[in-house]
């Protein structure tokens, strides 16, 4: 199985499913379809805003158990997107974040069609989770039944994720006056006002430790003036803030505008994700021993679940937290492990389901 999982995420690497490249992201969606439907998987394409879905459920209609996963990728140099496979590692955009979770749920289940277990496994593989997930997950799971679902999407195959952090993102505008930059007392310097409330609003949050589960900020956007001898009269900065069950998010920002001379813009505001209790995690982690339960600073598609009523974890393969970064990579055993937990998984729930 594994060597056919590596094959398959080479395959979607080379797809270049950034935002930038729509066209693309519906080209590695027919490729997925039709890879499934060749193996006599039944699955059906999701189209919502120019978005693709596959899904692919149990005969029944319901799926047991749901993995989910994406294709949509960061943007990156053009070599990243020709994967290539060294010292045990898969390399490429998108390789750990999400194109070998993909590829593993469709191989899995293929794998699992060709054995006659059909009754506790459903995909859903979605083409927006790095633009949101509004028009991939948030649609499609509307219309998906399932008990529990398994977001490919972070962790380690030695740690399942049941609480993710929410993400505030802010937008901070500074305003000044205009002047000759010979005369910059004539002016107000927009970007020295910005700066200064960068530094206010840092003060906000306590020294960034990876251990430790309390809210975040990073300064990802900066940008102001527009020529060189000029005293610019606009600046503005762009907050990637994650938060915890501490904080209330319109309160932060509330407190935050308290403390800044500029103005403040809340541009997006998503909640946390709980996995909450379910027999099925306990089921998981009987099957995949050694194996324990923790958190994760991001975010993914998992935080639409409670929307609909179901539980779920975040899972996946090993990649020394490589995503976004220039050497993105999974590791090649991790994978192998992690389809072997999901199929001792899927294998006692299906014949749970089938005892009398």
């Amino acid at each position: 199985m594994i060597d056919e999982i590596v094959s398959v995420t080479e395959a979607l690497i080379r797809y270049r499913t950034t935002h930038r490249n729509p066209e693309q992201i519906r080209s590695c969606a027919a490729f997925i379809e039709d890879w499934l439907t060749e193996r006599g998987v039944d699955c059906r394409r999701i189209d919502h805003a120019g978005t693709p879905s596959v899904v692919a459920l149990p005969p029944s209609g319901r799926a047991p158990v749901l993995l989910m996963s994406h294709i949509d990728v960061v943007e990156g140099a053009e070599a990243l997107f020709a994967p290539r496979v060294e010292s045990g590692r898969i390399y490429g955009r998108g390789s750990l974040d999400d194109k070998y979770a993909a590829a593993l749920s469709m191989v899995l289940m293929a794998d699992r069609l060709r054995q006659g277990k059909r009754s506790s496994l459903g995909i859903l593989i979605t083409g927006d989770e790095e633009a949101g997930g509004f028009n991939g997950a948030r649609h499609a799971l509307q219309d998906i039944r399932a008990d529990f679902c398994i977001a490919l999407d972070g962790g380690s195959v030695d740690k399942i994720v049941v609480k993710e952090k929410g993400v505030l993102k802010l937008r901070l505008v500074a305003s000044g006056k205009a002047a000759h930059g010979s005369r910059p007392w004539l002016g107000e310097n927009a970007i020295e006002s910005l700066m200064a409330d960068c530094a206010r609003i840092r003060e906000a949050f306590g020294e960034n430790r990876p251990e430790a589960w309390h809210r975040t900020l990073n300064v990802s956007q900066v940008a102001g003036g527009g020529s060189f001898n000029q005293v610019p009269d606009r600046a503005e900065a762009v907050f990637d803030i994650r938060y915890t069950e501490a904080e209330d998010p319109d309160e932060l920002a509330a407190h935050l505008q308290k403390a800044v001379s500029g103005k403040i813009i809340v541009e997006a505001k998503e909640p946390l994700f709980f996995g909450g209790t379910s027999p099925y995690l306990e089921r998981l982690l009987s099957a995949a021993e050694g194996t324990v339960t923790g958190f994760e600073h991001g975010a993914s598609d998992a935080r639409f679940l409670s929307d609909f009523g179901i539980d779920g974890i975040v899972w996946g393969a090993d990649g020394d937290k490589s995503a976004h970064a220039a050497d993105e990579h999974v590791d090649i055993n991790s994978i192998a492990r992690l389809a072997e937990h999901l199929s001792a998984f899927l294998d006692d729930v299906e014949a749970d389901a089938a005892a009398p």
